[in-house]
């Protein structure tokens, strides 16, 4: 499938889904077996301000290829049709560029590196 003619939207809307399920199993397999705490966890990594700071890192450790830098430069510019209530439109957008890269990786399924860039996130 070539990325490059799918919507960065559409990728972050798959790589939400991807990175929030990577996010909770890894919670649970540290043994937290209340959903509170959990959810609770998870806000860490999964609150739009958590995502940029975790997008900022792995772009300043490095840690991104040529091709997955592009992908997260081209969906920080991509347009929201709304407007974040929390966070301000810049994190937003890191957080939207994150997800997309998960998305991208899901949908050329490319596990392994999902695997370890959440190795490297979760260090």
């Amino acid at each position: 499938m070539d990325i490059e003619k799918i919507n960065s939207g559409v990728l972050a809307y798959i790589g939400d889904a991807v990175y929030e399920l990577k996010i909770r199993k890894y919670l649970i397999s540290k043994k937290i077996n209340k959903v509170n705490i959990l959810q609770k966890e998870s806000i860490n990594f999964v609150s739009a301000s958590s995502q940029a700071d975790i997008l900022d890192d792995l772009i300043k450790k490095n840690i991104l290829t040529e091709k997955e830098l592009h992908l997260v430069k081209r969906a920080r510019n991509y347009r929201p049709h709304s407007k974040p209530k929390s966070t301000s439109i810049k994190t937003y957008k890191k957080a939207t560029a994150l997800e997309a890269l998960f998305g991208m990786l899901f949908i050329n399924n490319n596990e392994t590196r999902i695997d370890e860039i959440m190795k490297e996130i979760l260090r």
